[in-house]
């Protein structure tokens, strides 16, 4: 039997350690009324957590609800998040989503996956977020740049695009455990199993880890893309 296959036949039991590791795992955005969250969620798009939780209070200060968002100046939307990445675009996805629910759904956020993903701005992951932390509604698991690494690094999948990634992990894993999946492998993508130099020698799943010890290297873009791209940016 291969490492990538006994990872496989494992995985059950592997996830189930990493569940006891990160036993405090949770959706690091602070809103849980479900219009601020899926807002949250939105504005968090290559942007951390930290950085949205900064801005939330004053925004929902302002614009706590559908009603009040709809009616706002997108110029006024912008100045309250303009410390974030894409802060323009993002100002004017929340006042549309804002205006789309305030139209379409009595200004409550829908709890059916096909409505969520109509709204400006809001993709399949954002909705599998809102749904299960918001509602514990299980519609699929969350990949973000954590759960992608994470997964083919436990050789759990050999995809490389998110939608089929989440695909693998469906099958592999029973809908229960779908959303705390997603926070697990977050919270060990950003204590233990890093983007860069991993920890592989601490990891306490490292023994059925088949990236164990060149983690490094898997789940990432190869070196030269990395180091292309590094260079892209410091010229802007």
């Amino acid at each position: 039997m291969t490492a990538k296959s006994k990872a496989l036949r494992d995985a059950p039991k592997t996830w189930r350690r990493l569940r006891a590791l990160h036993h405090d795992a949770d959706c690091e955005l602070t809103p849980r009324d479900p219009f601020q969250l899926l807002v949250a969620v939105v504005l968090s798009a290559q942007t951390t957590d930290v950085a949205v939780n900064k801005i939330t209070p004053g925004l929902f200060a302002r614009w706590p609800d559908a009603a009040s968002l709809a009616r706002a100046d997108v110029a006024d939307v912008e100045q309250a998040i303009k410390t974030i990445g894409m802060f323009r675009q993002k100002a004017k996805n929340i006042v549309g989503i804002a205006k789309a629910l305030v139209d379409r759904h009595g200004g409550k956020v829908p709890r059916e996956l096909d409505a969520l993903v109509q709204l400006p701005g809001v993709g399949r992951k954002s909705a599998n977020v809102v749904l299960g932390t918001a509602f514990g509604i299980p519609t699929g698991v969350v990949v973000d740049t954590h759960v992608q690494r994470l997964a083919q690094r436990l050789g759990w999948t050999k995809e490389t695009k998110p939608e089929r990634i989440e695909q693998d992990l469906m099958k592999l894993f029973p809908v229960n455990d779908w959303i705390m999946l997603s926070h697990v492998l977050i919270f060990h993508g950003r204590r233990v199993c890093t983007a860069r130099a991993p920890a592989c020698a601490s990891c306490p799943v490292s023994d059925v880890c088949p990236s164990a010890g060149k983690a490094e290297e898997v789940g990432r873009k190869p070196r030269q893309e990395r180091k292309r791209d590094a260079g892209t940016r410091g010229r802007r």
